[in-house]
């Protein structure tokens, strides 16, 4: 067994050819020794056919573990509001009474998600939506992989992040980071082409400060992947950028940033970001600094980690300006999220591409790998082709079985945000749109539950854990000062208790019972799911039980 043999595409892009270099050639175009040109014969269709079945298969593959059972769950928290909010800016009138627009981010999700639900809000058109975003992300992860070490590791990439147990919980989901995900992947192919152009790539560049504002308008959290960017060209010694290339990109992402803060001026919500980035700046851990830790690793995949590091410390003499950009793209959210108070299970969705690129990298080096056959008739390029086949397919089947399962799991009574839906939510939303009548108002323990009970019932939702001090909430709730009061008042009809909320913060679910109790609380409804105690005794558990209180 031999070093790997690498594709042309490989070679032509030698440190030093970059943009703005200004240098003579790298050390590849130096000494490369071009082969006599060949005709090459045109493409037939069936030649065409059978280069685009694989990706085709992957693609069909990415796509089914995200549709399969895709509404088998009710809608979680953040999924409820982003579906509102998308419904809202589609006139849907009920849900405006409940969801506003203008919310903690940007609108470009809802406003694409729109286009959808005009017709009203339907969960499985909003995450229909969402998971075709992340099949999309799957193609644009195969260009970029392709792009920086050719079709074999293109492949392999696709394949992992198609089956990817983080891409595919997430992108199943109405959630903001996977249209984040694949603005941000678009533009890291953009800062490729760029960093490889032969002549001026300056529109290369502009396409990706224009993808990363698209990304940021997604969801603003995707400028900290500038700061990655920032640090590779400020690090690499073989690639340069002008500076006024670095002015115009500048321009370009503030521009097409600034269509918010332009939307909520011209919308008369001006306060509304400040309010906002006061409470995101405010708010309190809500994990631990270790928390990424120990979610994130298992759901990218170990074996893809795994493969990942074995091609860095493999082919380190091959490393380069391509494995520092992937790398920095990745440090860079890492190391601002862990660092952040606030962390959610999703916020790192934007390193799953570049993961997969470089465990691709690896499994695509070992497909030409110089193998030494002996007497076996087996031609050694075929040999090693097969060997990296079975590897790459080893490794993505540890994705798919997690993937599978966790979209089987059965439903447990604690709740991880951004990693699935809100068991019992739906049917509890919709008992409370059938049963409790007109003007009637409900006190739920959290907003989350809160949430998923207004979108599917149409009812407003009080929260008790909403704090009074406004550095410390979210404004687009109101909070309960006086809870007792306003029971007695006769302002609150319904109290509403849930295991997620009384699993996360205990006082707000014991304040809850403790409530029902000196209001002689009735109940009429408990939605209960089957949580396995065992492997052959599953119980059914209340997970949000209703309340009909009488004033004292």
């Amino acid at each position: 067994m031999t070093r790997p043999a690498y594709s042309a595409s490989d070679t032509a892009a030698a440190p030093g050819t970059g943009v703005g270099s200004g240098g003579p050639p790298g050390p590849v175009e130096a000494t490369a020794v071009r082969p006599t040109a060949r005709p090459r014969r045109r493409p037939t269709a069936s030649w065409a056919l059978r280069s685009a079945l694989p990706l085709t298969a992957i693609l069909a593959l990415a796509a089914f573990l995200r549709f399969w059972q895709l509404t088998a769950i009710g809608l979680n928290s953040d999924e409820a509001v982003y579906t509102g909010t998308a419904a809202s800016l589609a006139g849907d009138p009920t849900m405006q009474t409940v969801f506003p627009v203008f919310r903690a981010h940007p609108v470009l999700f809802a406003s694409i998600l729109s286009l959808f639900l005009r017709g009203g809000a339907d969960e499985f058109t909003a995450r229909a939506v969402a998971a075709v975003i992340g099949v999309l992300t799957v193609a644009v992860t195969y260009l970029l992989a392709r792009r920086l070490y050719g079709r074999a590791a293109g492949l392999a990439a696709a394949l992992l992040l198609a089956v990817m147990p983080y891409h595919v919980v997430v992108t199943r989901q109405v959630l903001l980071d996977g249209l984040m995900t694949l603005c941000a992947t678009v533009a890291l192919y953009c800062v490729v082409r760029y960093v490889r152009a032969d002549r001026d790539g300056l529109p290369w560049l502009l396409g990706a400060a224009g993808a990363l504002g698209a990304a940021a308008l997604a969801k603003e959290t995707a400028l900290v992947l500038v700061c990655g960017l920032y640090v590779f060209f400020v690090l690499s010694r073989s690639v340069r950028m002008r500076w006024r290339h670095a002015v115009l990109a500048t321009g370009v992402l503030a521009l097409v940033f600034a269509a918010f803060p332009l939307a909520l001026w011209l919308a008369g919500r001006g306060g509304t970001g400040q309010n906002y980035l006061q409470w995101q700046l405010f708010r309190r851990a809500n994990h631990p600094m270790g928390f990424y830790a120990t979610t994130v690793p298992q759901a990218l995949g170990w074996a893809v980690l795994a493969a990942a590091v074995i091609g860095l410390v493999w082919l380190r003499r091959r490393n380069g300006w391509r494995e520092g950009l992937l790398l920095c793209w990745i440090a860079a959210p890492v190391l601002f999220f862990t660092l952040w108070p606030v962390k959610g299970f999703p916020y790192l969705l934007p390193i799953a591409p570049p993961v997969a690129v470089l465990a691709g990298r690896t499994l695509g080096a070992l497909a030409g790998l110089r193998l030494r056959t002996g007497r076996l008739r087996v031609p050694a390029r075929r040999l090693s082709a097969a060997g990296a086949v079975l590897v790459a397919l080893a490794v993505a089947l540890s994705l798919a079985l997690p993937s599978a399962a966790r979209i089987t799991a059965p439903p447990k009574g604690s709740f991880l945000a951004g990693s699935g839906g809100l068991p019992g939510g739906r049917e509890a939303g919709q008992w409370v749109r059938d049963h409790v009548p007109g003007g009637a108002r409900l006190l739920a323990a959290g907003p989350s539950v809160a949430n998923v009970l207004q979108f599917y019932g149409g009812k407003p939702v009080s929260a008790l854990s909403v704090s009074v001090n406004r550095l410390y909430r979210n404004p687009s709730y109101t909070p309960v000062p006086n809870p007792d009061r306003s029971l007695r008042d006769g302002e609150f009809q319904y109290l509403v208790w849930d295991s997620y909320t009384a699993h996360r913060a205990p006082f707000y679910g014991a304040k809850i019972r403790q409530l029902v109790d000196k209001y002689h609380g009735a109940t009429v409804y408990t939605s209960a799911v089957r949580v396995p105690a065992s492997a052959t005794d599953p119980t059914p558990a209340p997970v949000i039980v209703i309340y009909q209180v009488r004033a004292s």
